[in-house]
């Protein structure tokens, strides 16, 4: 991201009041990893949209702010037969996932069936659920953005603390990833989010490894 975009999105941001939402959003993904008895934190996306980028930044940000368990376990819909050990976890480990794990779902669309019910195995398992989704809230449609397509309301349902972009549409889901991923890694005495935003995006891309 060039510096020409990083100031239009700094103005985009003022005073709308994303900065806020999206702290409040990371700081429970950072109670959840960081509570006593914390397990594994658990990304997974839709079928159609596996959050590569988010699950790069976060082992980024783990590392960065010395909180360990950020970095997530991704979880894939299919998972090929010669995929790398970190890339091989399929949706079955949402199904063992216990008290103590944290899953993560991002979808820029409707869940699925198939999806759900995982993700509805491992919160009647004790998990805490997070959703970052591309519905407005209630299904209502957000500025510039569809109504909820079908779906997102039972993932709404399930997750105990949701986070909704108000459109699907790929710029801004993206952008929320990076917000996400930055304030996760926030400590009080640390650069604003926006600011931290700024240095890992103009430091060039950090996940080529996925």
């Amino acid at each position: 991201m060039d510096a020409v975009r990083v100031s239009a999105l700094r103005e985009r941001l003022a005073g709308s009041g994303w900065p806020e939402a999206v702290g409040d959003f990371a700081g429970e993904l950072r109670q959840a990893v960081s509570r006593r008895g914390a397990g594994r934190l658990l990304l997974v996306g839709t079928e159609a949209y596996e959050p590569w980028h988010l699950a790069a930044h976060l082992k980024d940000e783990a590392a960065w702010s010395d909180v360990p368990r950020l970095a997530p376990t991704l979880l894939r819909h299919r998972v090929p037969a010669q995929a790398p050990a970190h890339l091989a976890h399929g949706l079955g480990l949402l199904t063992e996932a216990g008290r103590g794990a944290t899953v993560l779902v991002v979808a820029p669309t409707a869940a699925g069936a198939t999806l759900l019910e995982r993700v509805h195995d491992a919160r009647r398992h004790g998990a805490a659920v997070l959703a970052l989704d591309g519905a407005a809230p209630d299904g209502a449609a957000g500025p510039g953005g569809p109504a909820a397509p079908a779906g997102l309301a039972d993932l709404a349902g399930l997750a105990h603390r949701r986070l909704s972009v108000g459109t699907a549409e790929e710029e801004p889901f993206d952008l929320a990833q990076h917000l996400l991923s930055a304030a996760a890694g926030e400590r009080p005495a640390r650069r604003p989010v926006l600011d931290r935003l700024v240095a890992l995006l103009t430091a060039g891309p950090t996940a080529g490894r996925w």
